[in-house]
């Protein structure tokens, strides 16, 4: 049934002029994803309530896995190097440097870092491969 539902709903976004899907999370939680095993093991175990919209440094909302770094914001700033990355960020009036949270999570420390997520995160629920996830999508 799950797979029969993803079609109909690429098939929809696809008639309503859609030139594509982004699919993201999925894709964290294969064998090919070069993630450390308890990036993609916060996936797994993520609930529908785990997920949080949080306002990142430059200004964007986005989707993230509760941890105890984002429990933290709000306190103290955040101390650290400024890579300049990126052109729309002030690290001077920034709480926390968005590189150095997203690398720290993908090695590993999924507690202090930053583990951006879909809104379905909750759905997965094991590992797989890039060919069974494709085929799965039905593409």
């Amino acid at each position: 049934m799950h797979h029969f539902w993803r079609v109909i709903q690429l098939e929809r976004v696809e008639k309503l002029g859609a030139d594509g899907v982004q699919i993201a999370s999925r894709f964290v939680v294969t064998e090919e994803c070069d993630a450390s095993d308890a990036y993609k093991q916060a996936y797994i175990k993520a609930t529908e309530d785990d997920v949080k919209i949080i306002k990142s440094p430059v200004g964007m909302p986005g989707r993230a896995i509760n941890n105890k770094f984002l429990e933290s914001l709000g306190g103290e700033r955040d101390p650290f190097k400024c890579f300049g990355c990126l052109a729309r960020c002030n690290p001077a009036e920034i709480p926390y440097c968005i590189t150095d949270r997203l690398i720290k999570a993908v090695r590993g420390d999924v507690e202090n870092g930053l583990i951006f997520a879909g809104a379905n995160v909750g759905r997965i629920t094991k590992m797989t491969t890039v060919p069974e996830l494709i085929a799965e999508l039905g593409f």
